[in-house]
């Protein structure tokens, strides 16, 4: 069975003893992804269409590097700080990434780490074909 663990140097990875992604077997986990731009600095500060949008770029990238791609995602979760003002922004980008796709969603209200942070995403994936064969096992 596969088993593989990707860092990306996330500035909590280690002192949380976490990984960006876990993969076992034919099942790929992406923790918890935000915005924040490699210098540091949030992406598109109070806009939670262009910071899903950047999230889910970032979540394709980290399922790459297990082997999986968006056309394998089973499930992502939303943490929105105002579901009024911003559930329906991620409901559009969501759908723009995820047309034909269609992985089951959920979206709840959270506080986040940075003022101007909108929007945290998480996503679990199964690789298969088209047919539902897995693998990895």
């Amino acid at each position: 069975m596969i088993i593989e663990t990707v860092k990306t140097g996330g500035r909590f990875e280690e002192i949380g003893a976490y990984a960006r992604v876990k993969r076992v077997g034919p099942f790929v986990y992406v923790a918890g992804t935000t915005a924040v731009e490699p210098n540091g600095r949030l992406h598109a500060p109070g806009d939670t269409y262009a910071q899903s949008i950047f999230i889910f770029k970032r979540i394709e990238e980290a399922l790459a590097e297990a082997g999986a791609e968006m056309r394998h995602v089973v499930r992502t979760r939303a943490f929105l700080t105002d579901m009024a003002a911003g559930g329906g922004a991620f409901v559009r980008a969501h759908g723009e990434v995820f047309r034909g796709i269609d992985p089951v969603t959920s979206g709840v209200e959270a506080g986040l780490t940075m003022p101007g942070m909108m929007i945290e995403i998480e996503a679990d994936a199964l690789i298969s074909d088209e047919l539902g064969a897995v693998f990895g096992e």
